[in-house]
């Protein structure tokens, strides 16, 4: 892309008061940026309104420098980094079918295969030891089925997901897309700084936000539309019910995308997000299989199925004593008759071999093996 015509687009995604569905409106009346700025104020307010057109008339305070560094940043790996407008042929299909598509996505990474199928995995930034084992074995068993998992690179579900969908990918898929709410320039959070660079390696990173754009909160509650919009179905694994996966499951049923949820215990906060969902109307589900049979995706045979309903013969007996509810050490005494110091000694065992993970207040949980 040329310098002009990267001004041209980056002043209209700049300009204050222009968002993506006025901003789609102008570019349908008058076509490229170019011939947008050159109409004056009163074809403009017919598209826009007044406001519009008096913003529309003045250059964003520091568009030439952020057309630097927009163009440094695409010079410093052509090969792996670009910029789309609504006018590329290579926009995102899918997000063309969304209300309010941003003028400009940034991405980085792999564009060498077709246009993948995708699901979303969305889900708590404070997950429990379930929560995220969940997330990384659907993860994986969605990309094992040759499906791309979408997710927002967060803390919590979204890494397991991620981590899932690289483990489970075949060499030259598109194993999963993080959408982030900062420029591409910057890693959000910095915990997963080695993350995104496998992510770029083997799948795709995509924003909105300009280069250099910080992690403002404003910024990733809107970004779930993307992670919704790129998406045929989202998997909610883990929610509380002030969560932002819940917005994106709301844009995805706004979408006429299908939600899927996760169910867990009644006495979770994590589960209660889920179970709002499935009274909504969301699919319950309980594996990978759920969600691939449901959208007419096929699973592989060898595929995993996470969460599926376990077999009880053979299962530690203390693991059958704690049930699938986070338990306390005196209901566990309770339960089982041994005493405190040996029961103790054996939870730590099942903890250390990733049966059974510590919650805080004293409560133990067992982990459900695939």
């Amino acid at each position: 892309m040329e310098r002009d015509e990267l001004a041209g687009w980056l002043r209209l995604a700049l300009t204050p008061e222009i968002g993506s569905i006025t901003a789609r409106r102008l570019l349908a009346s008058f076509g490229l940026p170019a011939t947008l700025f050159a109409q004056d104020a009163e074809a403009l307010a017919q598209v826009a309104g007044p406001a519009a057109a008096a913003v529309l008339g003045q250059e964003p305070e520091g568009l030439q420098a952020q057309v630097d560094a927009t163009l440094a940043w695409l010079q410093a790996d052509p090969d792996h980094r670009q910029v789309l407008t609504l006018a590329d042929p290579g926009y995102p299909a899918s997000l063309l079918a969304i209300d309010d598509p941003p003028a400009m996505l940034y991405r980085m990474g792999r564009f060498d295969a077709a246009p993948p199928r995708a699901l979303a995995i969305v889900g708590s930034r404070n997950a429990t030891a379930q929560g995220l084992q969940n997330a990384r074995r659907f993860g994986r068993a969605f990309a094992e089925a040759g499906v791309t998992v979408v997710s927002g690179m967060a803390l919590g579900i979204d890494g397991a997901a991620h981590e899932g969908a690289l483990e489970g990918a075949a060499p030259d898929a598109i194993a999963t897309i993080a959408v982030v709410g900062t420029g591409l320039d910057r890693v959000y959070p910095r915990q997963h700084r080695d993350l995104a660079h496998r992510i770029a390696d083997r799948g795709m990173l995509l924003s909105e936000y300009a280069i250099g754009t910080p992690p403002l909160p404003a910024n990733f509650p809107r970004r779930n539309r993307l992670i919704s919009g790129l998406s045929q179905g989202t998997l909610v694994v883990e929610a509380a019910l002030q969560s932002g996966s819940l917005i994106t499951a709301r844009m995805a049923a706004e979408q006429g995308k299908e939600v899927f949820a996760i169910p867990g215990s009644i006495h979770s906060p994590h589960a209660r997000g889920c179970h709002a969902l499935l009274r909504q109307g969301a699919k319950l589900v309980e594996s990978a299989q759920d969600v691939l049979e449901d959208l007419r995706y096929v699973l592989p045979a060898d595929a995993a199925a996470p969460g599926a309903v376990e077999d009880a013969a053979g299962e530690d007996p203390l693991l059958h004593a704690m049930g699938h509810d986070p338990v306390g050490l005196d209901a566990l005494i309770a339960r089982t008759g041994i005493p405190a110091p040996r029961l103790q000694a054996q939870l730590l065992e099942l903890e250390l071999a990733g049966h059974v993970a510590r919650l805080p207040g004293g409560l133990y949980q067992r982990i459900a093996q695939a």
